[in-house]
């Protein structure tokens, strides 16, 4: 009697074993530099197994709500470069990275015709939503106030940009603790180059606020707006399903203004 017990024992254990997958959700709202206009909204869904990032989906939605750009982010092989795919139909274009073996590749598509460039030094590459890793294993010396570099990747540029990134002031967002950072380009380009303002969360190390030139085209497609990001305080758990509708969502060309 004793074996078939081990048996069925054995049997259960692979459940008693299961990871435990979990998807949290945030929206931010993109706004023009003024704060006047609302351009569009980014929504994502961002998947964890036993509490690491294992990847994330963003949906982006004109104003009046209809989706016109996704993003999928995938960690396994880097949490500060992960691979991504980004596509935006109203100008059929679409950028990323990806990993072959060891070295990163970017790629940029746009009408149809693509390009990609190998990088042959990734230790210290950054790219896409790699940045906010970065800024949390970075934390004890940004809030310090001492400047951090990093190597960030452009792939509509196919290479990659030295910037710095350090902390402003400790101002409150909304009466939340707040630390406020500024990120540039570590060269002459910096001079003539807008300087990018975050805003995280004392408490949590969540961007709060995002205020530059983001990663989404004006209406012309010729250059990126100029936006002010607002993300809410909180995150929220939400279903596995809802993540995998965002990714299954037809999209559409609309305008941001």
């Amino acid at each position: 009697m004793k074996r078939p017990v081990a048996c069925a024992m054995l049997l259960l254990a692979p459940a008693f074993a299961a990871a435990k997958a979990e998807v949290r959700f945030e929206q931010g709202k993109a706004w023009d530099a003024g704060r006047t206009q609302l351009m569009y909204t980014e929504s994502h869904w961002t998947a964890y197994e036993n509490g690491v990032l294992k990847d994330r989906t963003v949906l982006y939605r004109c104003a009046d709500g209809t989706p016109f750009a996704r993003k999928e982010i995938n960690y396994a092989k880097s949490t500060l470069a992960p691979a991504f795919s980004f596509r935006d139909v109203r100008f059929n274009y679409q950028e990323g990275l990806r990993w072959q073996n060891t070295k990163p590749e970017l790629w940029v598509t746009r009408n149809g015709q693509s390009r990609q460039k190998s990088l042959d030094d990734s230790s210290d590459l950054v790219a896409d939503a790699g940045f906010d890793v970065f800024v949390k294993k970075r934390w004890p010396e940004l809030t310090a106030a001492r400047r951090q570099t990093l190597q960030f990747a452009v792939p509509a540029r196919l290479t990659s940009y030295s910037f710095n990134l350090q902390r402003v002031n400790n101002l409150p967002f909304h009466k939340e603790p707040a630390q406020n950072f500024k990120l540039g380009l570590n060269s002459w380009l910096g001079v003539v180059a807008p300087n990018i303002e975050l805003t995280y969360s004392a408490n949590s190390q969540r961007l709060l606020r995002f205020k530059g030139l983001s990663n989404i085209l004006n209406d012309r497609g010729d250059k990126p707006v100029n936006a002010i990001i607002e993300f809410p305080l909180l995150d929220q758990i939400v279903s596995a399903k809802e993540k995998q509708q965002a990714q299954a969502i037809l999209l559409k060309s609309c305008q941001l203004s």
